[in-house]
């Protein structure tokens, strides 16, 4: 289970729930791509209530503004605002969400690309780089 905040109060969502919100999110900010995967994971839940599997039950839509991914990383532990007194402060991606995004990327980043994950991971001493991973953090 998952922790969240949605309007001030928390509560509990399973893994799956967390991931369709923050889907339906980024969709809904324009992220086509999101709105595609959002569209085809309702069709695919509608096949498997046909066949007879558990369907979704509940879809909860929580609207953010435009642009800031804050209010749904935090509660999600995928990233950390830095410094958050400073009206200039930064999100940086939590370890485990690097390895993952990093696991399913399908190809080799080049070293300006991977400065660029590295000065974004919050302590990215503790990623699993892959093998063809050539900058030091």
């Amino acid at each position: 289970m998952v922790k969240i905040r949605e309007g001030g109060a928390e509560r509990h969502v399973t893994a799956a729930e967390a991931f369709v919100l923050q889907l339906t999110k980024r969709g809904l900010e324009g992220d086509g791509a999101a709105a595609r995967e959002f569209l085809a994971m309702i069709e695919q839940a509608r096949e498997q209530q046909g066949a007879g599997q558990s369907p979704i039950s509940i879809i909860v839509l929580v609207s953010v503004a435009p642009g800031s991914v804050t209010s749904a990383l935090e509660p999600l532990r995928m990233a950390k605002k830095l410094d958050p007194d400073r009206e200039t402060a930064r999100m940086a991606l939590e370890p485990w969400l690097v390895e993952a995004a990093l696991g399913r990327l399908g190809r080799t980043l080049s070293p300006a690309e991977q400065r660029t994950i590295i000065n974004a991971t919050r302590t990215p001493h503790k990623v699993k780089w892959p093998e063809w991973w050539s900058e030091n953090p």
